[in-house]
């Protein structure tokens, strides 16, 4: 597409939205549940359209190589399309943030001034892979009255521009203003610059990919972000474990889904319980094609193991890949953890009580763990519906996004004449 053409369609859709926030702002509770209502039913009504389009790009997928696990984010099935109707229609129940008054005051001389939640405004999503993130967002920003632009991976294209017609179609016919959810309908990788440089019709980017895609946003954006970063997740196995624990544990936070950002990378182990453990473990992982790549401790307790390489520590697989080191005690747990962290979410396994308290009051991440699975780290499973993301920065927020993270506040004073001495 012709930059300068490109440019325009960018900018249109912006003016759109914009107008379209100013509208959707003022849209009844009611009004919106009922949007998110015709929004999940079309979502099935149509669910063979969706799946048509999604096996276009799941086969497109295949042929550019791309990995088990990324084909299986990128896949949706009949399960996955229910899940993301389901979603939408708990969104529907939540309680609206919008037009809440946390706070309110009087001061001395009679002003009556509170805070009251009003939405961001126009918010511009750029991700990766998954085609459920289409409906999340959209039924999230919906809700929190904000307007969004979307911008998918070339790899789910035919996906999300399917869903993304039906939800749009659905909430117009219930009320909701045109513009209030647009598709970017191309895969030219310029139409994520033009959004970056819209700082007058976006108020918010939030990007949710790999480092490629988080340091493009970074490095070039005039909009400010709300970055979803890697998930590079620990899980350690204190000298106190309950180790049938840890194995059911770790077992649900590498394999149960391990393309996703909350699953495990790291497993440390407290060397104790190391030469009971990790046999344990990898009599479990083994047959379910986990490699584990381990530090020369872990290789000598599991001589298949392949030997973990520096650059091992700071590596997001999303595969069945996990790096293993066995630590002297919690401290230097802890320490590993601080410096190859991501800041998602980090698990210890205990039944210490001190060191279940130390970690969590010492490891700096967005959710913190005792005794669970990482995968945990969830709106939905934190009860907050689908989310926006799992944010890693700590402004404006941090961890997964619901219905409140996606306000802001503004003061509303009321008075009686009162002037400024």
């Amino acid at each position: 597409m012709a930059t300068e053409v490109l440019k325009q369609m960018v900018l249109a859709m912006g003016q759109k939205a914009r107008a379209a926030s100013r509208s959707l702002a003022k849209v009844s509770t009611t009004v919106k549940n009922e949007a998110l209502r015709a929004m999940a039913a079309g979502l099935l009504e149509h669910a063979e359209d969706i799946l048509e389009a999604n096996r276009r790009d799941c086969a497109a997928a295949r042929e550019k190589g791309l990995s088990a696990a990324m084909v299986d984010r990128l896949t949706l099935n009949q399960q996955r399309l229910k899940a993301m109707a389901d979603g939408i229609l708990e969104i529907a129940t939540l309680h609206d943030p919008v037009g809440e008054v946390p706070k309110m005051w009087r001061r001395p001389n009679g002003l009556l001034i509170g805070k009251v939640r009003v939405p961001l405004g126009v918010i511009g999503v750029i991700y990766e892979s998954r085609p459920n993130v289409t409906a999340d967002t959209a039924a999230l920003c919906l809700k929190s009255g904000n307007a969004v632009i979307l911008r998918g991976g070339s790899e789910a294209f035919h996906s999300n521009r399917a869903i993304t017609r039906i939800l749009s179609d659905a909430a117009s016919g219930q009320g909701i203003p045109a513009g209030a959810l647009q598709l970017v309908e191309t895969t030219d990788r310029d139409a994520v610059h033009e959004l970056l440089q819209m700082d007058r019709h976006l108020d918010v980017i939030i990007p949710r990919g790999g480092p490629d895609l988080i340091s493009l946003v970074t490095e070039h954006s005039r909009v400010p972000i709300i970055k979803h970063d890697k998930g590079l997740c620990h899980t350690y196995v204190d000298a106190h474990a309950d180790l049938e624990m840890a194995l059911r544990v770790c077992t649900n936070a590498k394999i149960q889904r391990p393309g996703v950002c909350n699953a495990m990378e790291t497993l440390l182990v407290h060397q104790s319980v190391a030469s009971y453990f990790l046999p344990q473990l990898s009599e479990i992982f083994s047959p379910a094609g986990v490699e584990i790549r381990g530090c020369p401790r872990t290789q000598a307790i599991l001589p298949g193991a392949r030997a973990a390489q520096d650059q091992d520590w700071d590596e997001e697989y999303l595969d069945l890949i996990l790096a293993v080191k066995v630590v002297d005690n919690i401290e230097e747990a802890l320490a590993h953890i601080e410096r190859h962290g991501s800041g998602l979410a980090e698990a210890i396994i205990t039944s210490d009580y001190a060191n279940s308290r130390r970690f969590l009051d010492e490891v700096d991440a967005a959710a913190v763990f005792v005794n669970a699975s990482t995968r945990f780290t969830d709106g939905n499973q934190f009860g907050l519906g689908a989310e926006m993301g799992i944010s890693t920065q700590k402004l404006h927020v941090r961890g997964p996004m619901g219905l409140e993270d996606l306000t802001c506040t503004k003061y509303i004073i009321q008075g009686s004449g009162q002037i400024r001495e």
